[in-house]
């Protein structure tokens, strides 16, 4: 596949899939989780989606579970929002970049999403 469209598939779907976990999500599981970026197989079969993850190592657990539990549910979404003749299949992974940033990077996003100054 071309690689122009391969990399406008996947932006597109880690802002599909961003939307998605952000909005429309209600496990509390997912409540800090955001979508990275995603990287789709030069076939379409598959797309690994990067994740940055809620510091410490219960919360990313459980996080990841609410992933993988919302995984049919975000597939099935894709497939309506996206036109594409086979939706990937959607595997979760943690951002290995994010991990190494920890608290510091959580604090920051949380701060963003809710609109306030810095304190």
């Amino acid at each position: 596949m071309d690689e122009l469209r391969s990399a406008r598939v996947a932006e597109r779907m880690r802002e599909e899939l961003s939307e998605l976990i952000r909005f429309e999500c209600s496990d509390p599981r997912l409540a800090d989780v955001d979508v990275t970026s995603v990287v789709v197989s030069p076939d379409m079969s598959r797309a690994d989606v990067l994740v940055s993850l809620p510091a410490g190592a219960a919360r990313r657990e459980t996080a990841m579970q609410g992933l993988l539990a919302a995984k049919p549910y975000l597939r099935r979404q894709m497939a309506e929002r996206i036109e594409l003749f086979k939706t990937p299949e959607l595997y979760f992974r943690p951002n290995a970049e994010t991990l190494l940033a920890g608290p510091s990077l959580n604090k920051l996003m949380r701060r963003i999403r809710r609109g306030r100054p810095r304190e």
